[in-house]
């Protein structure tokens, strides 16, 4: 069992009277007493060895010790909806699904609202939302993982790669009458496509209307074809087209379908069954629905993910994007960063060094740049994660040692609602971030 702080201090109170109650009732007499060491305190706690009888009144009193510490950590659970419903109530927020986990477990999952207003349908723990960006740190984990087999470099020139990227130029000069273009001091590497610094564009000119209708193989092309935007680490400028890049190399590199190589190298091994490009059917029915700020910036308004093309479950329209396509729960982004915050393993099977995770999620955008940047993360000293456009956010605390999941599905807020994963946030570490990790 793990307790917080506080719970360990009244346990190791209460558990010194009940030794003492041991230690003068006649029937331990002699009993050998064995040490446990609370690191909350750095003191040393006993119990009666294995094998020697207890005193019947002794279950009585662990009952009575255990039961206000479950109640609390019951109540800390409840806490976390109760401070997000007011946004629901004030129609500012439709509904959302929390997380708190730590690496080796799941602390609380919290549904919240609506998953449909107009149908009145509740959001539930498995409802499953768009992650959009949240994409983006699951394909750099992907292409870690040949990095680890030793078949890709982060410091190798993406064209050592992909060839069509031989050759490609940079913007010296652009204005309304002309653009000058030379070579690049140097070609954008796999280590400045994973951290946005190549200056590739966000997108380039075919990826419209939406982001996902043409085959990854011939987006990545026309990224190749167009001039970088700034000389390769002089700038941070987020890129969907770096990380789709990275996604391509994986498939040249592995001799697999990008969805193929992320659904049989972590996906179904990390058990993360509802994360997908595609969702089917049954699924798509469990997809919470999209809103957007109403009139006036009153209330709520359904709407659509402007960014892909429907339906959801079209497999010879869509195609997958690893810069923002993917699909999931709650519980299947936890289990991914419970992934990195065992260092690369979970249950048992390694899917990452500790080394790549440690790239991964520590910053690799140059000192001088204001931004900090890992590769396919959002990181600080103590915290590294990602958002997505339709205002989800996961966020791994490595010093409390707790993973924050917030899915929402809002294409912008009404009202104070943006201020609900704050609320969330700070909720959680309140109530559940004193606990030992």
């Amino acid at each position: 069992m793990k307790l917080s702080k506080s719970g360990c201090s009244a346990w190791t109170s209460l558990w010194t009277q009940v030794l003492w109650h041991l230690r003068n009732t006649a029937k331990l007499a002699g009993t050998p007493v064995l040490p446990v060491f609370c690191k909350h305190r750095g003191v040393n706690h006993s119990y009666p060895a294995r094998g020697h009888n207890m005193p019947r009144t002794i279950p009585f009193l662990l009952v009575l010790i255990l039961l206000p510490i479950a109640r609390a950590d019951a109540q800390s659970a409840q806490d976390l909806s109760a401070t997000i419903q007011p946004f629901v109530d004030r129609q500012e927020l439709a509904g959302a699904v929390m997380l708190v986990a730590d690496k080796d477990k799941i602390l609380t999952t919290q549904a919240v609202g609506w998953a449909d207003i107009a149908a009145q349908k509740p959001m539930r723990n498995d409802s499953m939302f768009w992650i959009a960006s949240q994409s983006k740190p699951i394909a750099a984990a992907a292409l870690m993982m040949l990095v680890d087999e030793g078949k890709v470099s982060v410091d190798d020139p993406v064209e050592k790669y992909l060839p069509e990227f031989k050759g490609q130029m940079v913007v010296a000069e652009k204005d309304d009458e002309h653009i000058l273009l030379r070579r690049p001091k140097h070609p954008i590497t796999v280590k400045n496509i994973l951290s946005h610094t190549s200056g590739l564009p966000f997108k380039s000119a075919i990826e419209e209307p939406t982001l996902d209708l043409f085959p990854l193989s011939l987006r990545v092309r026309s990224y190749a074809m167009t001039p970088l935007e700034f000389e390769p680490d002089s700038k941070y400028q987020y890129s969907n087209a770096g990380i789709n890049t990275a996604g391509r190399i994986i498939e040249v590199v592995s001799g697999m379908p990008f969805e193929q190589f992320l659904d049989e190298r972590l996906f179904q091994p990390l058990g993360m069954k509802d994360t997908t490009f595609w969702p089917t059917e049954d699924q798509v029915a469990r997809i919470a629905k999209s809103y957007k700020p109403g009139a006036g910036k009153q209330g709520l308004e359904e709407t659509t993910i402007s960014q892909l093309y429907y339906p959801l479950s079209d497999r010879t329209q869509r195609f997958p994007m690893p810069a923002g396509g993917l699909f999931s729960t709650a519980h299947d982004v936890a289990r991914f960063y419970q992934m990195l915050l065992n260092r690369g393993e979970l249950d048992g099977k390694r899917y990452l060094s500790e080394t790549a995770v440690e790239q991964l999620t520590s910053r690799q955008t140059p000192p001088e740049l204001p931004t900090s940047y890992g590769f396919g993360f959002s990181v600080s000293e103590t915290t590294f994660g990602h958002g997505g456009a339709y205002s989800t956010n996961t966020t791994a605390d490595t010093q409390r040692g707790l993973i924050l999941v917030w899915l929402v599905q809002h294409a912008g807020f009404p009202g104070e609602g943006a201020k609900a994963q704050g609320v969330f946030k700070n909720a959680a570490l309140e109530s559940l971030g004193k606990n030992d990790q």
